[in-house]
């Protein structure tokens, strides 16, 4: 894990500040010359955690911090809605995976940043408790999770591996005690349960209890099932989503249609991961992302397994997972950025951003001016959460003196181009 936590970029002021004076101390800061999807060109100015204005470029007051994003696609932020935190960046363990406090918490804390980097500006952590490591590896989320405040929120969903029979006895126990911990979502995968519908009540019953949202695994290939579990899901004014739902996949079209429908009557969310599943490689696949659209369910779509046993090479990166969604299921760009940032907030229960005053300040600047250019080339970024610069990625691209290059005019980027966004002139810029 780094030793240092994201520093804001070097800003300017109306007397050239670099932001480390009383202007960037009061909290405020405006974004300058970012492009928004519509095509206008703006500037944003933030404070108090919120967007307090949004006027043509050069027509805010410049006398506070500012960062320059000219060249970049200002987007709300992503978020995660389906995160492993106690199981990520372990699959180059050698030997058994260790789940000792400091370990979990750390390897969570790496995956927060990490996914903060790509633009996530929220993560929802799915925690296996009881087995022979019992609350220990939610304790160290949620230690990772105070750690990481002010940097990026992240939640924790206690998923207990059997909560029916003799055997769930000690499930149900220890998820009651987890919900006191701290776990502010109950979940599970009912799939694994002797008594699938059993479990799917039970977890239901304790949300009920302490006004939880549920989010439980499960494949979905059941049509029955999965309208049992709707049914009981209607009621729960606390929401229910379910994922990855790949095995609605599978079913016959007109089977799997009639179950969408119940799921949207009853108001449950499916978060699908296009990225990979997080289980095993036999019920591998994709949910069927319009199909379910069509039907009026709100599709979020998350990360699932980042580096670990499941998916060892899991980026958890929430603009890989729309371009998946744009390119594998067809879905336009707007709506496979949709399905990780707004769709995503509302399946976590977060207010919902818009590049708008009044708004939260929970943004994602990406280099480039329209978001099919974004999703395809997203390597440079800047991300805001709470109104703050909290992380950035800047790629370099360069080409070599060539014949092609010169007559193709190729785009270079170097230390003589001028400045990245918000850096004196000098520093590289950003490709």
């Amino acid at each position: 894990m780094p030793d240092s936590q994201p520093q804001q970029p070097h800003s300017s002021g109306a007397s050239g500040s670099s932001g480390s004076g009383p202007a960037a101390d009061s909290g405020a800061l405006l974004l300058s010359g970012a492009r928004l999807t519509d095509g206008r060109t703006v500037d944003v100015r933030l404070g108090g955690g919120r967007i307090e204005a949004v006027g043509t470029a050069g027509s805010l007051s410049a006398h506070t911090a500012r960062v320059d994003l000219a060249g970049y696609l200002l987007l709300p932020a992503a978020a995660e809605p389906h995160a492993h935190s106690d199981t990520a960046l372990s699959a180059d363990t050698a030997g058994p995976v260790s789940y000792d406090a400091p370990d979990v918490q750390r390897r969570a804390t790496e995956a927060a940043l990490l996914q903060l980097g790509h633009g996530a500006t929220a993560l929802r952590s799915h925690v296996r408790i009881g087995d022979v490591q019992g609350l220990g590896p939610l304790e160290a989320v949620l230690q990772a999770r105070r750690s990481l405040r002010g940097l990026v929120d992240l939640t924790a969903v206690a998923v207990p591996r059997l909560l029916t029979g003799v055997a769930g006895a000690d499930g149900l126990a220890m998820l009651r005690d987890a919900v006191k911990m701290g776990a502010s979502v109950v979940g599970g995968c009912p799939d694994l349960d002797p008594d699938p519908t059993g479990y799917a009540e039970a977890v239901l019953e304790i949300a009920a209890e302490h006004g939880c949202p549920v989010d439980l695994h499960t494949d979905g290939d059941d049509p029955a099932r999965l309208g049992r579990l709707a049914a009981m899901a209607g009621g729960l004014r606390a929401g229910v989503t379910l994922g990855p739902c790949a095995g609605l996949g599978r079913l016959p079209e007109d089977v799997a249609s009639r179950a969408a429908e119940q799921l949207a009557a009853a108001g449950v969310t499916v978060v699908c991961l296009p990225q990979g599943g997080c289980g095993s490689a036999e019920r591998r696949g994709a949910a069927p992302v319009r199909l379910l659209r069509s039907a009026g369910v709100r599709v979020a779509a998350g990360s699932g397994a980042m580096r670990d046993v499941s998916n060892p090479v899991g980026r958890g990166d929430p603009l890989e997972a729309a371009y998946l969604l744009a390119s594998r299921s067809g879905l336009r760009p707007e709506d496979a950025y949709g399905a990780v940032s707004g769709a995503a907030r509302a399946a976590m229960g977060l207010p919902e951003v818009r590049v708008e005053a009044g708004f939260p300040a929970e943004l994602l600047a990406v280099r480039g001016d329209r978001l099919s250019g974004a999703l395809s080339l997203a390597y440079s970024r800047i991300v805001v959460h709470r109104g703050r610069v909290v992380a950035r990625t800047s790629a370099v691209r360069e080409y070599c003196d060539s014949a092609a290059a010169v007559a193709l005019d190729l785009p270079r980027q170097g230390r003589s181009t001028g400045a990245a966004p918000g850096r004196p002139a000098g520093d590289e810029p950003s490709a």
